[in-house]
């Protein structure tokens, strides 16, 4: 079994990541960190956790965790994973890996001098039924040779002290969910794309991008994303082939106690189907829970991650950046 360190008590890691890793047959949460002692123990009081650490020089110093989730803000992603790493733990990192390639470098050479240890970025998205079941459709032809790619994702977010509207956070709707867009295009087609578009708005007070879309060209075939952090709650992937589509409608937050729905439409007959319900998060952990125990290869390797990073700072370099 696992023992896991978490580095903060961030949202996504009280809400989503530690259920998740608690409901596998697989992992222990053993120990939870914060820079506020009072955080750190109410945080490991509420969810169960033995050891609460009241820095994360601490955690990462504990002899009773394997694997460290790091979920913390976007620019101490890279520090913290390196220094996980010199502790000789694990790493499970939060998306984006890094605000940039040149950022991200620092992991990759900690990473090379640690080739014992696992480390990868948490996509979690990657590792649910649906995604799987439409990455086979996709190889297998099911709709033909790919034509289009569309990604939509939004949220509403207007609290000014919140990193996801912080630039010096690496905030904003591309670093946040555009990085999953781009993230399925690359899968999709299989490559990397020769030519990118986009069309960035930021909010002229707190100076991130609250709405990019991007086109990103592949020679046979596009992808079109719209990303927002001042939108209605939204979010759908679409993926149009020569011979017919499919739509995943509830690509990235699906739900983990219920099924989600496919449509796969082939030679003009649509068919709908629902998967079992799985929780992202523990399938993700399952995965990198394997590469560590048994050597199989991670599905993100720091190589992807540095190549989706790549597309994204190409997007930022593409668009005139204005604010309404």
């Amino acid at each position: 079994m696992l023992r896991w360190g978490i580095l903060s008590t961030a949202r996504i890691a009280t809400q989503k990541v530690i259920p998740a890793l608690q409901a596998g047959s697989r992992h222990q949460v053993t120990a939870i960190a914060s820079r506020s002692a009072d955080r750190a123990e109410a945080a490991a009081r509420t969810l169960g956790i033995d050891r609460a650490h009241a820095s994360y020089e601490a955690l990462l110093a504990d002899p009773e965790v394997d694997v460290v989730y790091n979920p913390l803000p976007n620019h101490l992603h890279v520090p913290w994973s390196v220094r996980a790493l010199e502790a000789g733990k694990h790493v499970l990192c939060e998306k984006p890996l890094a605000r940039s390639v040149a950022e991200a470098r620092p992991l990759v050479e900690a990473a090379a001098q640690h080739p014992h240890l696992q480390v990868m970025e948490a996509f979690m998205y990657r590792f649910h039924p649906q995604w799987l079941l439409t990455q086979r459709w996709l190889d297998g032809g099911q709709i033909g040779t790919l034509r289009a790619v569309h990604v939509t994702f939004a949220y509403t977010n207007l609290d000014p002290a919140n990193i996801r509207n912080r630039p010096d956070l690496g905030g904003g709707a591309l670093l946040d969910i555009g990085c999953y867009a781009v993230s399925v295009a690359r899968l999709a087609f299989g490559r990397e794309p020769e030519r990118v578009h986009a069309c960035l708005d930021r909010d002229p007070t707190f100076g991130t991008d609250r709405l990019t879309s991007g086109l990103l060209d592949f020679g046979t075939g596009h992808a079109t994303f719209t990303v927002s952090t001042q939108a209605d709650r939204f979010q759908r992937a679409f993926f149009l082939g020569s011979r017919g589509a499919v739509e995943i409608e509830i690509p990235f937050n699906a739900p983990p106690d219920q099924p989600c729905r496919l449509r796969l439409t082939c030679d003009g007959h649509t068919e709908e189907m629902r998967t079992e319900p799985t929780d992202q998060y523990t399938a993700q952990a399952d995965h990198l829970a394997n590469a560590i125990e048994h050597g199989t290869p991670l599905a993100i390797s720091l190589g992807d991650s540095l190549a989706t990073l790549a597309v994204v700072e190409q997007l930022f370099a593409a668009a005139p950046q204005t604010s309404a």
